[in-house]
């Protein structure tokens, strides 16, 4: 049976300030991420899914075991995609032309994305997803739901979860969800789209 471990995170803790302090990322990474890793380790003997990637996990299980891998895969893909901030940050190359593509402008995206993060009831994701035809949708999903569950491929993520953002933000979430494009890292975002 193989263990799950808790991720390094590729940057310094304080690498991201101001958008997210290193407070709250020794809490969100240090702490949250770190409880889904130890509670799936703990729920996964006899479950029958000991052997299986975490992706199948998410895509088979139900339960306590759904919702820990959701968290674990949700959480890799989100501290993955940040690198330190850039004033006007935006993607380039096919990421851009397909944002442009299917949301008629990088703006017009934002605006829809922050809106689908700043609406979603309680906690959860905004996911930008690539369909089987790679074309680009929104989603929102509850809890720990991830976009493979609907047969999607998941490219760029915001968490809405409180813990993400209130020792920043307080109850700020739009303010939260506007400043985190200032440390999208577009190229680990345009990689997921190649795979």
């Amino acid at each position: 049976m193989k263990n799950f471990e808790l991720m390094a995170l590729p940057y310094a803790p304080e690498a991201l300030e101001p958008v997210i302090s290193a407070q709250t990322l020794s809490f969100h990474h240090g702490k949250h991420l770190a409880a889904y890793v130890n509670n799936l380790n703990n729920l996964l003997p006899g479950s029958g899914m000991e052997n299986l990637s975490l992706e199948e996990i998410v895509c088979q299980a139900t339960g306590g075991i759904q919702n820990n891998a959701g968290q674990i895969l949700n959480h890799e893909l989100y501290f993955g995609q940040f690198a330190a901030p850039k004033q006007d940050n935006a993607p380039s190359g096919k990421m851009a032309e397909a944002i442009a593509r299917d949301f008629g402008s990088f703006e017009a995206f934002k605006e829809e994305f922050q809106k689908k993060g700043a609406t979603l009831f309680g906690s959860g994701w905004v996911w930008l997803s690539a369909d089987k035809d790679g074309k680009l949708v929104i989603t929102q999903e509850a809890n720990a739901a991830n976009p493979i569950q609907k047969g999607l491929t998941p490219l760029l993520t915001f968490d809405v979860w409180e813990h993400a953002y209130y020792l920043d933000y307080q109850n700020r979430r739009p303010d939260h969800l506007a400043a985190l494009w200032q440390i999208v890292d577009w190229k680990v975002v345009e990689g997921r789209m190649k795979k």
